[in-house]
């Protein structure tokens, strides 16, 4: 079996660690700069510019919160629940939906992977 030296041992476990973030926020990103830049999507169940303007910022408001480990539970929050809401307009159109759900786990389990202790319930004494 390999063995990493010492030295090398704490920088690999924070780059394993913020991976998967990487790549959740290499999803939402995306998603947020189509609603701000291309407002005017006529396919959507809410056809308002508004609409998808205010859900690009809140996107890209979420995603922040979710990087940041002081509001990550928030950003997690925000983030699952756009999700969520995502699974239910693809089931109501008929759309597959399982790849959503997918993305909601995803982005729980990421926050899981950064901050384990956030997760458990704390009793008081």
């Amino acid at each position: 079996m390999y063995r990493i030296s010492k030295g090398l041992e704490q920088p690999i476990r924070k780059i394993l660690t913020w991976l998967p973030s990487l790549i959740i926020t290499l999803f939402y990103i995306p998603k947020a700069l189509d609603k701000l830049l291309n407002s005017n999507q006529t396919d959507k169940i809410l056809a308002n510019s508004n609409i998808m303007i205010a859900t690009g910022v809140f996107l890209l408001i979420s995603t922040a919160l979710f990087l940041y480990r002081k509001t990550m539970l928030i950003g997690t929050f925000l983030l699952a629940l756009y999700m969520t809401i995502i699974v239910y307009i693809h089931m109501y159109k008929g759309k597959p939906y399982e790849v959503t759900i997918l993305i909601v786990i995803a982005t729980i389990m990421t926050t899981y992977i950064r901050n384990p202790k956030s997760f458990h319930h704390k009793t008081l004494s």
